[in-house]
């Protein structure tokens, strides 16, 4: 059996971050009377393998809170840098800058009427290969683009004449094409649907749609670093599936990439992203769930709330992550991914 054990973190250089020029130490006088800052969580350590991905003094930093829930982080760099994530019941889009502002970004993200019951926030946010941003739409029932000057356009709301169920998570490949989920959770009830199944979804760049494959609950969504996989979360089962792209952008047969079932902790498989060595960290019960490619749980990130979806910011090595009302973030020791 496998040891398990929990590390409490410190912050050792608050601006460590950031990036910004060291401040001169304080006096011992200081030192004496300033209180010591603590991690907003603590950190699982199942395997030794995640001293390589997470130094033992890693801190979760706690940034914001107040949102209604937090979901679906993305980090943008061409208009920024600053995070955008979707606070899905307050139908907004929030802006965090690296100064701590806090700001809504799109305001609201659903401006017509909605049916009683239905969620009409953004889920997932991306950024598109022209630097626009994409936002999975619930209650809107598709995908659609923000561009620099402020004009929406929808990329994509149906399925062989069928209305899409509900978006939820999405990614870009690199040839251009655009994966998503598409459960049912932002309509007042399942019934609702148009496609009696939830899907995963290709949007090709000639705008060919194509239906991959469908679960109980399709939700979180990433590449592996060579696009060789797909990770998809299952939120009603609990598990995280993976499956094998092939060379014309459609999928093998799913198998189970890890199975948390049997967890009695809050929360589910949900947001995931994967790293540039191939480990996915993905929220599930209790935390973020790190996980090497072959996929051995080494351990999980516990912020203070049960977290949602995760996004690398900054220089590629911070993990931001969305918690139910709050914004963490934690740095880390190998790169991911920003679009």
């Amino acid at each position: 059996m496998q040891r398990t054990w929990i590390v409490p973190t410190v912050v050792v250089v608050s601006m460590a971050c950031s990036g910004a020029a060291p401040e001169d130490p304080p006096s011992s006088a200081e030192s004496a009377t300033k209180e010591p800052m603590v991690s907003a969580g603590t950190i699982e350590r199942i395997d030794p393998a995640l001293d390589d991905l997470l130094s033992t003094d890693a801190m979760i930093e706690y940034l914001a809170d107040g949102f209604a829930f937090a979901e679906g982080p993305v980090w943008v760099t061409r208009s920024g840098p600053f995070l955008l994530f979707s606070d899905i019941p307050g139908n907004r889009i929030v802006k965090w800058a690296p100064d701590g502002t806090v700001s809504d970004f799109l305001n609201p993200v659903f401006e017509d009427d909605y049916a009683e019951g239905s969620i009409q926030g953004s889920n997932g946010l991306t950024v598109d290969p022209n630097g626009d941003i994409v936002m999975a739409e619930h209650h809107g029932r598709r995908v659609s683009r923000l561009a620099a000057d402020g004009s929406r356009s929808v990329v994509v709301d149906s399925y062989d004449g069928q209305r899409l169920n509900s978006p939820n998570d999405l990614v870009y490949k690199s040839d251009g094409s655009l994966y998503f989920t598409d459960p049912p959770y932002g309509l007042p009830s399942p019934e609702d649907r148009e496609i009696e199944v939830n899907g995963i979804y290709r949007l090709a760049t000639d705008g060919t749609m194509t239906r991959l494959a469908d679960q109980a609950a399709p939700n979180g969504i990433g590449f592996s670093p060579d696009e060789s996989r797909l990770y998809v979360a299952d939120s009603a089962e609990n598990v995280w599936m993976v499956y094998d792209v092939q060379d014309d952008g459609t999928l093998g047969d799913a198998a189970v990439f890890f199975d948390a079932s049997n967890s009695d902790e809050s929360g589910g498989a949900d947001g995931l992203k994967v790293d540039d060595r191939g480990n996915l960290w993905a929220t599930g019960p209790g935390g973020v769930w790190v996980f090497a490619p072959d996929g051995r749980h080494l351990g999980t990130i516990r912020p203070d709330e049960v977290p949602a979806n995760v996004a690398w910011g900054d220089d590629g090595r911070t993990l931001y992550i969305t918690a139910r009302t709050g914004l963490y973030r934690v740095r880390t020791l190998v790169s991911g991914p920003i679009p």
